[in-house]
């Protein structure tokens, strides 16, 4: 596990959840300790919605390094567990906020989910419209003035709306409870033949939408069924393991903040049974709308969080690379490790499964509250 920590984790602060014995647990990890904090805050929800707060009375459960963490796919057992590190807050997500993206899903949704159909309109599309679009200020006059022009060509795209427009794409990604974590299996609905993760830094936010830390996620994204209909944006985008979180939250501090967030680097590796290899990755200098204000755009007098949420930021990951036949592209494999890194952040690990055979979702709200009440943890 101390591999998939930021290098410098000794220094941060963090948030996490862990399943023990007793149930699901909140923890802060600070200087390198795991500090049980469920005394204090029975959720991560109650404690950010708290920070800074005192965690002085919380359990020092030890060192990082010597728990016994294990991937669900590592031989053997072991009573503990990192989860997803988020529980009561709503996960959302932002589309198409970075000018490749939006290329991308222009030509999903014109290829109707045809892989091969895709090359070809990438090659035409891209070189008619990407330099501009890469330069246009969402809502700006300049873009106002580039819809005309594409929408005479007969190029428009309700895509290229959330992409240069006034107003985000902002959906909601996964219930609550629902996200699994570092080292768990990840979900790919088994009649997808087109489909990638989306590796994304996720901000976390309380109920006054105060920004309190970022953590990574795996935005697993089916591209075909999308694709045929952005209606089905639902079916592509929720499914059972298909939220990946973790493997902490860095809390905002002197050393980590919001300009951190702005100029980071994310990475993304996939390694198959099969021998395969790809890694990408996604520049949030390159993001076209600034993190703060999506979030602004997230939330607001017409739309509330009283346990605060999340929220995906987008990617400019598309992968293209062909894994088979000429033109395929790419697309998962069960079994696929997938990892998710940034500097500051760590790396998220994931193994793909089907959503079908993926450990199925269990423990809701009501198991959470029921075992918070047994552990007397509920006020």
């Amino acid at each position: 596990m101390q591999d998939h920590l930021p290098l410098d984790f000794r220094s941060g602060l963090f948030v996490g959840r862990l399943q023990l014995p007793a149930g699901p647990t909140p923890v802060v990890l600070q200087a390198g300790r795991v500090i049980d904090v469920s005394a204090i805050a029975a959720t991560v929800s109650q404690l950010l919605a708290a920070w800074p707060c005192d965690i002085s009375a919380g359990v020092d459960l030890g060192d990082i390094a010597d728990l016994p963490l294990q991937t669900a796919w590592q031989e053997g057992s072991t009573a503990i567990r990192l989860l997803a590190p988020l529980d009561l807050q709503v996960v959302k997500a932002s589309g198409v906020t970075f000018a490749v993206s939006a290329v991308e899903r222009v030509i999903e949704e014109r290829a109707r989910g045809d892989a091969q159909a895709a090359q070809a309109l990438r090659t035409s599309l891209s070189a008619r419209i990407g330099g501009d679009i890469r330069a246009v200020q969402p809502g700006s006059a300049t873009a106002a003035h580039l819809k005309q022009v594409l929408i005479a060509d007969g190029l428009w795209s309700q895509y290229l709306e959330v992409a240069i427009g006034p107003d985000a794409e902002i959906f909601t990604k996964a219930p609550v409870l629902s996200s699994v974590g570092w080292g768990d299996y990840v979900g790919v609905r088994s009649d997808s033949a087109w489909n990638n993760p989306e590796p994304e830094i996720v901000l976390v936010a309380d109920a006054t939408g105060r920004v309190l830390g970022a953590t990574l996620g795996n935005d697993v994204n089916l591209r075909d069924i999308e694709g045929r209909s952005a209606l089905l944006l639902g079916k592509a985008k929720d499914n059972n393991a298909s939220c990946a979180l973790g493997p902490f939250i860095r809390l905002f501090d002197s050393g980590f903040g919001i300009a951190d967030v702005r100029r980071a680097e994310v990475q993304l590796e996939i390694t198959g049974d099969d021998g395969f290899r790809l890694t990408g990755g996604s520049s949030m200098s390159l993001i076209s709308r600034d993190p703060l204000d999506l979030v602004g755009q997230a939330m607001g007098q017409s739309h509330q969080y009283p346990d605060g949420f999340a929220l995906f930021l987008g990617t400019m990951f598309a992968p293209i690379q062909d894994r088979g036949a000429a033109g395929q592209g790419f697309t998962h494999q069960v079994g696929d490790v997938v990892k998710v890194s940034s500097e500051r952040l760590g790396t998220l690990v994931n193994r793909v499964r089907t959503c079908e055979d993926a450990p199925p979702w269990t423990n809701g709200i009501t198991a959470l509250m029921l075992n918070l009440a047994r552990r007397n943890l509920l006020r």
